[in-house]
């Protein structure tokens, strides 16, 4: 019954022909009897409910030509085994999250609940923090589960991938340090998406109030600066600046970047790439509506109808649009503590 219920919880519509009922439960029985007897037993408990317009079959038992499927009363049923394994599995292990997910999701994450629940019930919770691949391993025999097959999301759904230790396999974040602001209080760190614009800053990066200058690799940023804090244990109130390719690759990259960290824009160098010519390129990349939503509404009225402006044209501005010369004048002149949002 619980493939059929499955089967059920998952068909993308509301209503069904007996017809496609039979494509999509007929593997489950051995002949037409013992399908319409459980066809009959869903319609006594309200899964299936006959469309009376439609009428029903002469054979026996009858079945109706057409039903509606009251996915509620699978949501209940579902809900009712999530509550039961709550009540079995380690307390850690939070399942709250599945009652809003389809049911889909609780099937397949099931059974690495289990090996998760046998593991904290065998050795409690790690220590020592070690690599995701060897965490992956001991957790469900599978070194890459956590890194490429969904086991980080899991484990995040069910609140544990803090308590379990684990070190991220990403490239480790390239940065330079300033070593004059070692010891401030707040320290500032500046993100750039490009390698010729980390290069064309690092020479300035002394004469700056910030602490490190961040090479972002494009999207190898997003998982890298997970390591920030290990590989830059320095107690301060660190304040992060983004500055990326105004287009809207860029854009998605700063947007991701900011579900990691409170990455703010870096608006004057964006400003001066406004002042320039855009070019033409990159209208094959796709757009992500709610990022460039939330960029866009970082400018002025005049700035935000320029970039709306210049995306409809096809155009974009690169960060090699300013000079090495412009963006350490730049860099140096700013007042980034004005442009905090704690300030």
């Amino acid at each position: 019954m619980e493939k059929i219920y499955k089967s059920l919880n998952t068909y993308p519509k509301r209503t069904i022909l007996l017809s496609d009922l039979q494509d999509l439960l007929g593997s489950f029985f051995k002949d037409y009897d013992d399908f319409a007897n459980t066809i009959i037993s869903l319609e006594n408990n309200g899964v299936l409910q006959m469309v009376k317009s439609k009428g029903r079959t002469t054979r026996t038992p009858s079945l109706a030509y057409q039903y509606r499927i009251d996915k509620s009363k699978l949501s209940a049923r579902f809900h009712q085994e999530i509550q039961q394994y709550q009540n079995e599995l380690h307390p850690a292990i939070n399942l709250d999250e599945y009652y809003q997910k389809d049911s889909t999701i609780w099937q397949h994450d099931l059974p690495y609940l289990l090996k998760i629940n046998d593991y904290l019930h065998t050795n409690g919770f790690p220590k020592e923090v070690v690599p995701a691949p060897e965490r992956s391993f001991e957790l469900v025999q599978d070194e890459k589960w956590i890194t490429e097959k969904g086991g980080k999301e899991i484990l995040e759904r069910v609140g544990l991938f803090e308590r379990l230790k684990i070190t991220p396999v990403s490239d480790p974040l390239m940065f330079a340090v300033n070593p004059k602001t070692i010891h401030s209080t707040t320290q500032y760190h500046l993100i750039v998406e490009n390698k010729t614009t980390y290069q064309g800053l690092l020479p300035a990066l002394k004469k700056t109030e910030f602490s490190t200058l961040v090479y972002g690799s494009g999207k190898k940023v997003i998982q890298s600066i997970e390591q920030f804090s290990e590989q830059y244990p320095v107690e301060a109130e660190h304040v992060f600046f983004y500055f990326g390719d105004l287009d809207r690759e860029g854009i998605s990259i700063w947007y991701s970047l900011t579900k990691k960290i409170p990455a703010q824009l870096a608006m004057p160098f964006y400003e001066a790439c406004l002042e320039k010519q855009p070019v033409y390129g990159k209208d094959y990349q796709k757009q992500y509506k709610e990022a460039q939503t939330t960029f866009i509404k970082q400018f002025s009225p005049t700035q935000q109808a320029k970039i709306e402006d210049v995306f409809s044209q096809g155009k974009y501005y690169p960060q090699e649009i300013l000079k090495s010369k412009e963006l350490q004048q730049i860099w140096r002149e700013a007042d980034w503590k004005k442009l905090t949002y704690n300030n």
